[in-house]
């Protein structure tokens, strides 16, 4: 009984969706909690929600996040991420895991990001994916990439934008199913140095865009409170981030009227803080 009732959550969650296989998942707590909107953010998890942002970042830092989709641990989306940086750019190693023993889905990828001015940064990363379906399905792996690009217009707004498989790979020839080519951009706008807003459009080639929006406000230096909201499914969000020196804590929940609550939370853990003679002065 407990198989069906989860091949039922994920045949509905991917309809919602409308992306079945590989669909990009936005990672982190703290995008989890501002509605997933996040490809103008310059933080740990630009290593997977839009690699231009690595270009900004100066920690050699480890994180791991994980996500309880509709408190059903079959669909769990586990992730961890190293990032480096260097004088000739930053570095990342990721991959991600969802799933469970009769379906799983993989994604590892290697990213490199560099800024070259204080405005603008690119991104790229190149992904191995793999999926299993059991039952005489069997497996399948592809080669893709992923790219992003930053501006920092001024020290308030920053513009995002992400492309996922722009090839549009083949999964499988029946059907002709192919992987989904993803876009993303998005506006971030600083009011303070308390609050920050984000808004961002997700389109792939076939369906209708999904609108992300988010706010987070820093209570104090190290307490920030975050919510958000995004559309196609409708999701409610929010979350709270602790900040301790080199540790950074985050916790989320998205909300499905239907599906019910998917809690999401990430570590981050910063070793040291980079020093690039050559990296131009940031604005924040």
């Amino acid at each position: 009984m407990k198989k069906y009732l989860i091949l039922f959550l994920l045949s509905v969650w991917f309809s919602f969706a409308a992306n079945a296989t590989h669909d990009n998942n936005p990672i982190g707590a703290r995008s989890a909690g501002m509605g997933n909107a996040s490809v103008t953010f310059s933080d740990f998890w630009s290593s997977q929600n839009n690699q231009a942002g690595l270009g900004f970042y100066t920690h050699t830092a480890a994180a791991i996040y994980y996500e309880d989709r509709f408190l059903t641990k079959e669909l769990s989306l586990k992730s961890g991420a190293f990032v480096l940086p260097t004088n000739s750019g930053v570095l990342a190693v990721t991959i991600n895991d969802f799933g469970y023993k009769n379906y799983n889905e993989k994604k590892i990828g290697l990213a490199y990001g560099k800024a070259f001015s204080n405005k603008f940064s690119v991104g790229i990363q190149l992904d191995y994916l793999h999926t299993y379906i059991a039952e005489n399905y069997g497996s399948k792996s592809n080669i893709t990439f992923e790219a992003g690009l930053l501006y920092r217009m001024n020290s308030k707004i920053s513009i995002g934008a992400h492309v996922f498989n722009p090839v549009n790979i083949k999964l499988t020839d029946y059907n002709n199913e192919r992987i989904p080519a993803l876009m993303q951009l998005g506006l971030s706008y600083k009011f303070s140095d308390k609050v920050l807003a984000a808004v961002e459009t997700e389109k792939d080639l076939q369906h209708k865009a999904i609108l992300k929006a988010g706010l987070e406000y820093k209570v104090i230096k190290e307490i920030y409170l975050r919510a958000g909201i995004s559309s196609n499914p409708l999701l409610n969000t929010f979350g709270f981030g602790l900040e301790f020196g080199k540790v950074k804590f985050d916790f989320a929940s998205s909300y499905h009227a239907t599906l019910g609550y998917s809690p999401q939370i990430s570590f981050i853990y910063c070793f040291s803080d980079h020093k690039d003679k050559n990296k131009p002065s940031l604005t924040k």
